[in-house]
């Protein structure tokens, strides 16, 4: 069953996660054989559910967590629904389009694969994305992989593995289709991106074992490397996307 570690901080997970460009939806939609039905499965707060929204005409948004759910923006054909992305309300063969996206590792992949053939139509498409360490500048990056490697390396859930590897050593029992190549990028100040840090699993499990915020205790030395708090700085992730035609 798809485990559960972002409640606790949905908050952040809302105000903080980076979304995905509309051409990245627009190619979504191109390689779907109907618009008339999306699944955004482990949708967390709505990251890429406005985004299928914009190009189909109903999605449908499913979350392990409540929480999560209920920081996620209402748009008039979206459907939530608070459910395990293995065992679904979904009717049989009424998908065009599965997208999960920073999220199937999190999920029992022997029971959620053959939940996505029972929901898909004939000839619909599967995509999982995933995006993994963020480049800012030298000095920051720097920063960034100590916060994420030395402070909080035994503090993220061994999932998290899949992600560091593009997914590469996850099974993938679909038709591939030619992926979309893309960055996801986002321009912030220093607070969105501390909030951002505060968002991390690992985070809100170091906290949770020490006491201590691993992100407040470095805020310092990220405030010394961006310079003025308000300026805004491009963040970028290299945007993995895996794409297949799901058999019958």
């Amino acid at each position: 069953m798809t485990k559960d570690y972002f409640s606790v901080q949905s908050a952040a997970y809302r105000e903080s996660r980076p979304t995905y460009p509309d051409a990245f939806f627009a190619w979504l939609a191109s390689i779907a054989p109907e618009r008339h039905l999306a699944w955004d499965c482990g949708c967390g707060s709505g990251q890429a559910t406005v985004g299928l929204a914009n190009h189909f005409d109903r999605v449908i948004a499913t979350d392990l967590s409540a929480n999560q759910i209920a920081q996620a923006p209402g748009v008039p054909n979206v459907e939530y629904r608070v459910e395990a992305g293995e065992a679904t309300t979904l009717a049989a063969q009424s998908v065009d389009l599965t997208l999960v996206a920073q999220a199937l590792h999190w999920f029992d992949l022997d029971a959620f694969y053959p939940e996505v053939h029972r929901v898909t139509r004939p000839g619909g498409v599967f995509v999982a994305i995933s995006y993994n360490f963020l480049e800012i500048s030298p000095a920051l990056d720097v920063l960034v992989n100590r916060l994420y490697s030395d402070v909080l390396g035994a503090y993220w859930p061994p999932e998290r593995r899949h992600v560091e590897n593009g997914y590469r050593s996850l099974p993938f029992p679909f038709v591939r289709l030619p992926s979309y190549a893309g960055m996801l990028a986002a321009d912030w100040d220093l607070a969105h991106l501390l909030r951002y840090f505060d968002s991390w699993s690992a985070t809100a499990a170091y906290l949770r074992q020490t006491g201590v915020d691993p992100v407040a205790a470095m805020r310092d030395e990220f405030a010394a490397a961006w310079g003025n708090p308000s300026a805004v700085r491009r963040v970028a992730w290299p945007l993995t996307v895996h794409a297949g035609t799901v058999g019958g």
